[in-house]
């Protein structure tokens, strides 16, 4: 299922993209599936099992999972059925980043093997750990906005990926189990600021520095987040292309090392680093300006494109 968050009338809601081209209401289409089956207090029983809000879906963990798929499949044989509408047409909708709000959003740093020897590092026996944070999201849709703080603006295509249940201390072998899905996500970077200091965070926090999206591909989906192709593109020109067959620390394994830190929780964001190629470390340099259109292409999970538009005055 790919999972959505989208706007419609000015409020967010989410949603299952099927078809390439619809948009199925999640928690309308359970409330109209439970009022057909005579069920009393169906709006509150839809809130409880399929909540508007896609990281309160997902504490639901597989049990939710399943009662979408069943209530997708009642709204497109009855999508008439209901007082409010359950299928909405794709472009009649703003589709936003997945998780809008993450808890945490957990970069790795120096996670493909040949960004690690661009960058004239060794490989790391753990992974190099940054944070961004909630306020960097975006979504397919949205501009990346280019502060004029810097001349730095650079790319970085990221597999993502969200977790679906409380883990401590996962063992690598049960570690997918708790993943929920699988997005794109773009680490955009401020160079200079990022290296001002040994710290990197400066650099990677900037308001709207992280395009996400364009849906959620859930795990019963793609099983296997291994063996995917990772393009990145700018104005059409390919600058990154790897696979993730190249991470030096796969999900399994983030899973298992993060949850061994810290206690990972539904709809915390995973970035997984990125390949090689990215502007900082070509010869020449070259960073982003505006009007460029970057473009990340994964295999199975789908493409998140957006535009980098100049802003005026401070951030």
């Amino acid at each position: 299922m790919k999972l959505i968050t989208f706007t419609k009338d000015g409020y967010s809601r989410i949603g299952a993209v099927v078809d390439e081209n619809k948009v199925i209401d999640l928690n309308y289409a359970y409330q109209a599936q439970l009022q057909s089956e005579g069920k009393y207090r169906y709006k509150e029983i839809a809130e409880a099992f399929v909540p508007e809000e896609m990281k309160a879906f997902l504490e639901g963990g597989n049990e939710s999972i399943a009662i979408a798929n069943s209530a997708v499949k009642y709204a497109i044989e009855n999508p008439s059925s209901f007082r409010h509408h359950l299928v909405h047409a794709k472009d009649q909708v703003k589709v936003e980043a997945p998780i809008s709000n993450p808890g945490k959003m957990i970069c790795v740093g120096h996670n493909y093997r040949e960004h690690i020897l661009e960058m004239g590092r060794e490989l790391p026996p753990n992974p190099v750990v940054f944070a961004k944070f909630a306020n960097t999201v975006i979504g397919p849709e949205d501009n990346i906005p280019y502060y004029p703080i810097s001349e730095q603006l650079d790319y970085e295509a990221e597999f993502a990926f969200v977790v679906g249940k409380k883990a401590k201390n996962v063992s690598e072998e049960d570690a997918l189990d708790y993943v929920a899905g699988y997005t794109i996500a773009n680490d955009v970077t401020y160079r200079d600021i990022q290296r001002r200091t040994l710290q990197w965070l400066q650099g990677k926090t900037v308001d709207g520095s992280a395009p996400m999206g364009p849906w959620l591909v859930t795990s019963d989906e793609l099983t296997d987040p291994s063996g995917l192709e990772v393009v990145l593109t700018v104005n059409g020109e390919e600058r990154q292309h790897s696979n993730t067959e190249n991470l030096v620390f796969t999900v399994q394994k983030l899973v298992a090392f993060f949850s061994n830190l810290m206690t990972l929780e539904p709809g915390d964001v995973v970035l997984t680093g990125t390949p090689g190629g990215v502007g900082f470390a070509r010869d020449p340099q070259v960073f982003l300006k505006d009007g460029d259109v970057v473009k990340i292409e994964i295999d199975k999970v789908g493409v998140l494109e957006n535009r980098v538009v100049q802003q005026e005055g401070d951030n």
